[in-house]
């Protein structure tokens, strides 16, 4: 029961909306958190019977070993602290790590083990890193002490479950603390239900439209020329920011709705003109997370020029492997801090970029201002090249194939296969234009029909990358009737496309 289904819309959202406010209504907060978070429960297993039962055991473990802090020294306190993380980083390891590791080992070894196949619960990636969080801030005098109720609500609450953003508790417990965002706003609802019908079209009109074309591109990636790869690697990068951003307004669209703000995870992040901005625009929350928990603690660039490079490769790596258990991820997290270690040696400076002007004198690795300066819309292009082109390691169902997407793409090619390629966008939306070149009797019409789809939804995609994002959009709009009309037409279009609905890449991390 994904945000994009006739079930939330129709029958989950309406009873869980009207059960909040009636219960904050009268003032039954305790009442109202534990059904908030009962129906988060609810909607979790929806996606597998034993998905809950995990996440309460984990849950379970890690308010305990909360609660031990009181009463611990700060010995006690740091064993606290490694058990924690050795819990939660062992469950995630044994869901989603273990057949990985045992494959590289029997490889490796020529062994021949095997590993039960384990159904992994979605979003364990998010929640874990959510345990993990608060242990160590609990451990660290950084997170007080929450009631079990507050606890269970912060952890299940199903905006964020699946598939993020990663909030820190004291963004989600406060604002429920807080009595007076449990009262209905109109003008915080109205907001919520624009972002998630912005979200919603993002998904279904736009990335599971993509999805056609990309998917049959990567399962025939030996028949791809290079001209098909180029527009199949678009089309992919226009599908993972519209599908995970996407996903991300919805959450936040339903949590405005509930009341709460969760924090913003993308600000549009294909403006960037470095590697190291880009990152301080995509999936934002994963990126402090690490930087928190990973990078300052190896000692961030406290250490040397040497050491710096090596923390920030390590969290490159990590990140990659977060986001699945694969070598082509691996290698997409490797590609991604070269990208960004490049951009801290100062070599290739770029003029007006975010990095430069951010209040204060821009520290390079190597020197104090950058050997050469390109201009914006320079480094605008080659930030947007070097991630599309990296993106081939990150959809790739192994290496092989990602080392043959990699030929096709570098060594030019043309035997023609684009067409094939676009006539996967076989749409609803074509279906006129192509009965009408049917009936005017014109050769090729199919051909035009498909090939002009394609062109069109990617220049729409590349439009709206150079627009607001939804938060932008969100917070400084007037609803006059000319919003409420495009609104109302959008969601529209989207409902009536939801009997073509895909599940989300992320769901997979």
């Amino acid at each position: 029961m994904g945000f994009n289904s006739f079930r939330f819309i129709l029958l989950f959202l309406p009873a869980l909306l009207a059960g909040w406010y009636i219960l904050n209504r009268f003032e039954k907060y305790t009442v109202a958190d534990l059904f908030l978070a009962g129906m988060s429960l609810y909607y979790y297993y929806t996606f597998g019977a034993f998905f809950p039962v995990i996440l309460l055991v984990s849950m379970a473990v890690n308010y305990g070993l909360g609660m031990l802090v009181e009463r611990s020294s700060d010995k006690g306190k740091r064993a606290i602290k490694i058990i924690g993380v050795i819990f939660n980083l062992a469950l995630l390891f044994y869901f989603k790590y273990l057949g990985f590791f045992v494959d590289n080992i029997n490889q490796v070894a020529g062994l021949t083990l095997t590993a039960r196949q384990i159904l992994m619960p979605i979003g364990i990636s998010f929640f874990t890193f959510g345990q993990i969080s608060f242990i160590v801030d609990r451990a660290n005098g950084d997170a007080p002490v929450y009631s079990i109720t507050e606890y269970l609500l912060y952890m299940t609450y199903f905006p964020k479950l699946i598939q993020g953003p990663i909030a820190f508790h004291k963004e989600i417990i406060d604002q429920f603390r807080d009595r007076t965002k449990r009262h209905f706003d109109s003008d915080t609802f109205a907001r919520g239900v624009m972002s998630f019908i912005i979200g919603l079209g993002k998904k279904v009109i736009l990335a599971d439209t993509l999805s056609s074309a990309v998917n049959y591109g990567f399962h025939y990636t030996y028949y791809m020329d290079t001209l098909t790869v180029i527009v199949v690697m678009l089309s992919y990068t226009f599908q993972i920011y519209l599908d995970f951003s996407g996903y991300c307004d919805m959450a936040n669209g339903v949590s405005l709705m509930l009341g709460v703000r969760l924090p913003t995870n993308f600000n549009s992040p294909y403006k960037a003109a470095t590697a190291k901005e880009l990152w301080q625009r995509w999936h934002m929350t994963l990126s402090r997370f690490f930087i928190k928990y990973v990078y300052i603690p190896l000692g961030g660039s406290r250490k040397g020029k040497v050491r710096t490079i090596i923390n920030v490769l390590i969290v490159f790596v990590l990140s990659g492997l977060w986001h699945g258990a694969g070598w082509t991820y691996i290698c997409w997290g490797l590609m991604q801090g070269l990208l960004v270690v490049w951009d801290d040696l100062g070599i290739v400076g770029v003029k007006g970029s975010v990095t430069e002007n951010s209040g204060r004198a821009r520290k390079y690795l190597l020197r104090d201002k950058p050997l050469i300066m390109v201009p914006k819309f320079v480094g605008n292009a080659m930030t947007f090249l070097m991630f599309v082109i990296s993106l081939i390691f990150f959809r790739s169902q192994d290496m092989t194939y990602a080392i043959q997407m990699f030929k096709q793409f570098f060594f030019f090619t043309y035997p023609g296969f684009l067409y094939r390629t676009a006539s996967q966008l076989e749409i609803a939306e074509n279906y006129l234009p192509r009965q009408l070149f049917s009936q005017l009797g014109i050769s090729g019409g199919e051909t035009i029909v498909y090939m002009a789809t394609m062109l069109v939804i990617l220049a729409v995609c590349g439009f709206i990358m150079t627009r607001r994002n939804t938060v932008e959009i969100v917070e400084n709009t007037r609803f006059d009737k000319k919003t409420v009309a495009g609104l109302a037409i959008v969601f529209v279009w989207s409902f009536i496309s939801l009997s073509n609905v895909s599940t989300f890449i992320y769901f997979q991390f």
